[in-house]
């Protein structure tokens, strides 16, 4: 059966791991899950043989390279790592003991690349904004056509905290970009950033850590499947059915119908506006009526039924 859940220490985008406290055979266990560059600092030793040996340097290039490996395949990387707690012992997650990776494959819809095409056509800018390790990231940005150059501009989350507002309007000039590894606060930063270049900014997200950017962006859009209650209060739209195509179709439509009011009153402003003047001209200045009221409701019929 189940081991009896005594505890956690939970996940946040800061700890980038998460750690639960079970009961096996009397005895207390920690088992911890997360950024492999994370929970690889916690570990002294490393599951070998059915034992556990120490960890050393190049046991560690092993594991790094292995994870970076996984990671340009588009693969979500995972380190796991235990340890045995003593009778009264404080659960806290040090000396653990690493028992490996796993790579978890989440492949975007199939409609996902044909959205971000119609983005770029109709002049919308895609940056990708995520805690992934930055190979994961970059693989799937090319998977789905965010990105297609040989060289964007790849920024981790920690260098994003110590930039200056200056040099993250640079960064964010690029043509291509990408953000990995962030934080809750670093997303909303990013949001800011580009309110202050005059940017429409608009944010999607699932999470507690979105909530801040999608509250701060000009429109949050949450998920309504996998969405947190958090995100879907935090945000101005919540997406039904979770899928990005969604948005550029909404904005297809929304375009469609701004062009069709600015058509249709262009239109009516440019028949009304002649009928209106030689009227004008009559009573102002006493020139002769042009057309008989007769003739303008002919006008009238004429462009205000087929025409419009």
């Amino acid at each position: 059966g189940e081991a009896p859940l005594l505890g956690e220490l939970p996940f946040d985008s800061d700890r980038r791991r998460m750690s639960v406290i079970v009961e096996q055979g009397g005895e207390r266990w920690l088992y911890c899950k997360g950024a492999p560059e994370v929970v690889l600092q916690l570990c002294a030793q490393i599951e070998h043989g059915g034992g556990a040996i120490t960890l050393d340097d190049s046991h560690r290039t092993q594991v790094a390279k292995a994870q970076e490996t996984m990671a340009d395949g588009g693969l979500r990387v995972l380190a796991f790592a235990f340890r045995k707690l003593e009778r009264d012992e404080v659960p806290a997650e040090r000396k653990l003991v690493l028992s490996g990776l796993i790579g978890l494959h989440d492949p975007p819809r199939p409609e996902v690349p044909a959205a971000i095409a119609r983005c770029r056509s109709a002049g919308i800018k895609v940056i990708m904004v995520t805690g992934d390790h930055p190979h994961t990231a970059l693989a799937i940005a090319r998977d789905i056509g965010v990105v297609s150059g040989a060289n964007p501009a790849v920024v981790f989350g920690g260098a994003l905290r110590r930039m200056t507002s200056a040099q993250l309007q640079i960064v964010l000039d690029s043509p291509e970009i990408l953000f990995a590894r962030v934080t809750a606060e670093q997303k909303m930063l990013v949001v800011n950033a580009l309110k202050n270049k005059g940017e429409i900014v608009a944010v999607t997200g699932d999470g507690v850590n979105d909530a801040p950017a999608l509250k701060s962006a000009h429109i949050g859009i949450a998920m309504g499947l996998a969405g947190t209650d958090v995100a879907k209060a935090a945000a101005d739209m919540i997406l039904l059915d979770d899928n990005f195509a969604s948005i550029v179709n909404a904005v297809e439509e929304g375009r469609a119908v701004f062009a069709n009011i600015r058509k249709f009153l262009t239109y009516i402003l440019t028949s009304n506006i002649p009928e209106l003047i030689p009227y004008l001209a009559f009573v102002l200045f006493r020139i002769p009526l042009p057309l008989t009221i007769i003739q303008i409701l002919a006008v009238d019929l004429g462009t205000d039924m087929l025409p419009a």
